[in-house]
């Protein structure tokens, strides 16, 4: 079987739901290729929409979250979004791409892609069966309007949500948001601390601010410093992502019990090494911290589906939510002193997280291609 993974950058978790899948793939000896596929136009474009994106996330989250309500009231006209229309222009572009290239079947992760290749099925072109796998546990605006042959959502309780939006109940497959094999590994805490030189007797909080380093996470981690500078035992984490200058700006401020990183490819170990994950609600992020199990303490967020991730975990008992960076601060130091409370929070996430999404995606994927889906 050959598989077209299509994602783009805005925003890590799309892409890293797409490497998840990806991965299991490869794993099964089967071929796939994963591509943005703005790229076929030029590399160059790419980048801007994926630069324009985290600058806006990183520079004007107030200005996303007012165009994030801008589109959940558009999608109440009986009309196209301009999102479709957009990316109307690509479809030569893709449609001589599947031409040359043989798929047996599409698997995107974000939803341009599937505008895209909405369009393609509306100018009748012969496309493979295609899934989108959503990253975020809430319908995002739009997602209504593309006409996948199936579409994967994190769990079964969102389903009325997208059915609400109307996506016929059938085309739903609650299998999870894919996260790689490292966050389901079975390496222990004690093995991940010393394989990343860390102290076996010390408490440690992992804080992040997804890839993009967003959210509120500066002044999280100005609170977070001042409310456990005076807990020897506790060491802070600092992950800046892809965040160049959060990293310039907390690198001055490295010590014993704060250690700042920047971009790493072992979020997974630092999770397992970790005794609390602070951080905003990104799906994909919240999906691994949940997979590894490790107490969460959700921040504000990035206006918008950031909101419902947050509001999904805490529902949950999966996670605790905060908006004010100082009550963050509280409530960490709170969490990291109450192993009960942690504990139940990580049975909460064992109950719903098993690792396996990418997998059962795959043998999803193949079961629309050869017809036995159902």
């Amino acid at each position: 079987m050959e598989t077209l993974i299509l994602s783009c950058g805005t925003g890590g978790g799309h892409n890293s739901a797409a490497r998840a899948i990806l991965e299991e793939v490869q794993r099964r000896g089967d071929k796939a290729v994963l591509l943005n596929p703005y790229t076929l136009y030029s590399i160059k474009l790419a980048q801007t929409i994926d630069t324009s994106y985290i600058s806006m996330v990183q520079k004007r989250p107030r200005l996303f979250g007012a165009m994030y309500r801008a589109g959940q009231l558009y999608r109440s006209l009986p009309v196209r979004s301009p999102v479709y229309h957009v990316n109307r222009w690509m479809v030569p572009i893709m449609e001589e791409y599947l031409r040359q290239n043989h798929f047996d079947i599409v698997i995107t992760t974000h939803l341009y892609p599937a505008e895209i290749m909405t369009n393609l099925q509306d100018r009748g072109a012969a496309v493979p069966k295609t899934i989108f796998v959503s990253t975020d546990y809430v319908c995002i605006p739009f997602t209504e309007e593309t006409e996948c042959d199936a579409y994967v959502i994190p769990a079964k309780d969102l389903a009325p949500d997208y059915v609400r939006r109307g996506i016929p109940a059938e085309k739903l497959y609650p299998l999870g948001i894919p996260t790689k094999a490292a966050f389901a590994g079975g390496e222990t805490k004690a093995e991940a601390r010393r394989r990343l030189h860390l102290d076996q007797d010390k408490r440690y909080a992992l804080v992040a601010g997804g890839s993009m380093g967003g959210g509120t996470i500066r002044q999280t981690i100005r609170a977070l410093m001042e409310t456990l500078s005076g807990s020897p035992d506790t060491v802070l984490i600092l992950v800046c992502g892809n965040n160049r200058n959060l990293y310039e700006e907390l690198a001055p401020h490295a010590r014993d019990n704060i250690l700042v990183v920047g971009h790493t490819d072992d979020m997974a170990g630092y999770l397992r090494a970790s005794d609390l994950f602070v951080t905003k609600p990104g799906g994909l992020s919240s999906t691994e911290a949940a997979v590894c199990g490790i107490p969460i303490l959700h921040t504000a967020g990035i206006p918008g589906c950031e909101t419902y991730n947050a509001d999904y975990f805490s529902a949950h008992g999966m996670s605790v939510a905060c908006q004010d960076p100082q009550e963050a601060a509280a409530r960490a130091a709170a969490l990291l002193a109450d192993p009960e409370q942690c504990a139940e929070m990580v049975r909460r996430q064992r109950e719903r997280f098993d690792g396996g999404a990418a997998g059962r995606i795959c043998d999803f994927a193949r079961q629309m291609v050869t017809g036995a889906e159902r």
